[in-house]
């Protein structure tokens, strides 16, 4: 709360079992900013998390991650986008079931924020974030990966 109060651009993890009040946990801290009358956005990496999140949507459909994703893709928004504007706004972004999510698509929502807020001196462009999740859940499939190859494809 005190960094998405104060701009203290700070990126946290919140990793916890499943059943652990993940869920309770983020959803009161995206409500206590909105009550500030302040930007939360809260996005998942699947749909089924997506629906449990005050608000939610997939990371894909917010941000437009582009499919298929390298290490050098970009989500496609504009400056001119509403989400441009919406973005600018944000404090608190909330990113539910972030492991399970392929390194390249927060790297790319992190370089289009950078770009579109023109702050290339902070993560996210200085929009606290915080990623939520288990790492003993499911990781990102990588077709017949070895265990380095998915390592490496995690966040």
């Amino acid at each position: 709360m005190d960094s998405a109060n104060n701009n203290r651009r700070k990126v946290f993890f919140l990793h916890s079992a499943g059943g652990g009040g993940k869920t309770y946990i983020y959803n009161t801290i995206a409500a206590a900013i909105r009550a500030q009358a302040k930007v939360a956005l809260c996005v998942a990496s699947s749909a089924l998390a997506a629906l449990l999140l005050d608000g939610g949507r997939t990371a894909h459909s917010r941000f437009k991650i582009p499919i298929p994703i390298d290490e050098s893709s970009t989500c496609n928004i504009a400056k001119e986008d509403h989400m441009h504007g919406i973005l600018k706004e944000t404090k608190l972004i909330i990113w539910d079931e972030a492991p399970m999510q392929h390194r390249y698509g927060p790297e790319a929502v992190d370089q289009t924020i950078q770009d579109l807020l023109e702050n290339h001196d902070s993560l996210f462009g200085g929009i606290t974030i915080l990623f939520v999740g288990d790492f003993r859940q499911t990781l990102p499939v990588i077709p017949r990966g070895s265990r380095a190859q998915i390592v490496d494809a995690c966040l």
